[in-house]
């Protein structure tokens, strides 16, 4: 084989390898939410498909899929079949430019972890979590529900007001290293996470998390006590689990960026080239795990806020800060030595 058919089938192995894992983690940390947030409540969860509840993923695959699958009589039918497809592509395929390890060698074959390092990486990121909310915005509008139609515009302005936050967080990083590429991000972060050195930056980016996930408490999209549940009310079946994964799929996508850009990505003080390299993926995996937590636990411990304070909230509060925190990064690079050089 020549030397673009291997580049090509490596892509191929390894996005296929990645969206199985996102497709399989999705359904595991269903379950794992649903044992958690029962820890938290002092009852017992779900087990009884399989050995501690185990299977109970693949109970909701079979029951989702002989499930009818309804369209409304009024419902936009091509839009509102697409719809659930445009939510769950962009969380399957984010994850392209996230290196999940070093280099390694199997079988003889040397390969990074990593389906594609391309120097704007980051822009990759931003466009790409862009779209869903297009597919979100449909559901609603092609549904013929007004309370799916209130639910996409209100995803829509939800989204929208936190990216811009979020974009402004993940711009410090940049700054400091010089490259918009992930894997440079992962490599200045040999000895010290960005963490230490854009705090403010890594706590805003983790509020938003929540909010461009549609979590608690900024489920605003879906809350059922005054929208019935959202943009998805008329969807059911398969096209209703389409959002559901979408939703969980985004979560550990955004938990591996996350990681990524302030906690190290892969790395963890030299840890990652033990076992050959193989390390690297087991500390993403731990790091992302830690997150999922989190997402768990504040949706155990917070209500859901009110609409108006949401967007006062991303607009009054993380925004100004956001941009405050990259105008002080931006002059102590120039007028101080507070910051190491990154920069390759």
């Amino acid at each position: 084989m020549n030397d673009v058919t291997v580049v090509v089938l490596d892509a191929l192995v390894k996005s296929v390898i990645i969206a199985f894992a996102l497709t399989t983690g999705f359904a595991y940390t269903t379950l794992l939410e649903r044992r958690f947030i029962a820890m938290i409540q002092q009852r017992i969860g779900p087990n009884r498909a399989g050995p501690q509840g185990f299977l109970q993923p693949l109970a909701d695959a079979v029951k989702l899929i002989f499930k009818e699958d309804v369209t409304p009589d009024g419902a936009d039918k091509i839009i509102f079949s697409i719809a659930p497809a445009i939510t769950a592509m962009p969380a399957l395929i984010v994850l392209a430019v996230v290196p999940f390890g070093g280099n390694v060698n199997l079988f003889g074959y040397h390969t990074n972890l990593g389906i594609a390092n391309i120097n704007v990486g980051m822009l990759y990121i931003i466009a790409v979590t862009s779209i869903a909310v297009y597919g979100i915005t449909l559901a609603g509008w092609s549904s013929n529900n007004k309370y799916a139609m209130l639910g996409g515009l209100r995803s829509t302005a939800q989204m929208i007001s936190y990216e811009l936050s979020m974009g402004l967080a993940m711009l410090g990083p940049v700054m400091l290293v010089g490259s918009m590429s992930m894997t440079d991000i992962i490599d200045a972060q040999k000895s010290t996470w960005l963490i230490v050195y854009q705090p403010v930056a890594a706590v805003i980016f983790m509020i938003t998390m929540f909010a461009e996930t549609n979590r608690a408490p900024f489920d605003l999209p879906e809350a059922e006590q005054e929208l019935t549940a959202g943009f998805f009310v008329e969807y059911s079946g398969m096209r209703f689990g389409a959002f559901f994964m979408a939703e969980y799929i985004k979560m550990i996508a955004v938990a591996a960026i996350c990681s990524a850009l302030f906690l190290g990505g892969y790395r963890l003080f030299g840890l990652e080239d033990l076992l050959g390299g193989w390390m690297g993926p087991i500390i993403l995996l731990g790091k992302i795990f830690a997150f999922l937590l989190l997402y768990i636990w504040v949706r155990a411990t917070f209500p859901r806020m009110r609409y108006d304070q949401l967007m006062a909230f991303g607009w009054k509060v993380l925004l100004p800060l956001s941009l405050l925190s990259v105008c002080v990064t931006a002059v102590l690079m120039v007028t101080t030595n507070v910051f190491p050089v990154f920069a390759h």
